[in-house]
């Protein structure tokens, strides 16, 4: 089973709204999800994404992939770029040499 997390449509015509769901990649668009880790509001302006951070990272760390238009989403809302540097700053942390390993010579 393949889980992705994308939009699903709601609100009436002409006023589109969608939640952001994850769901199984079979299942239709507006079909059978898992969760709602979101939504959307295209036409609200500045505050059209409200997430649920902490369940799209566990969804995303168990490896549900987000469609296209939803890691644009990620994006802006800037849970990719906590992602990143969480992930970068546990490699540096992994990397980095205390100093009292250090020798006096190489200071």
């Amino acid at each position: 089973m393949a889980v992705k997390i994308r939009l699903r449509r709601v609100g009436r015509k002409k006023a589109p709204m969608y939640r952001i769901v994850v769901a199984d990649s079979r299942s239709p668009r507006d079909g059978k999800f898992l969760e709602i880790v979101g939504q959307y509001q295209p036409r609200v302006g500045d505050k059209a994404i409200n997430l649920d951070t902490a369940r799209v990272n566990h969804w995303l760390d168990v490896g549900a992939q987000p469609t296209d238009t939803v890691r644009s989403l990620l994006r802006k809302a800037g849970v990719l770029k906590q992602r990143h540097e969480q992930r970068l700053a546990s490699k540096l942390q992994a990397a980095a040499v205390p100093l009292a390993e250090r020798k006096p010579d190489e200071a």
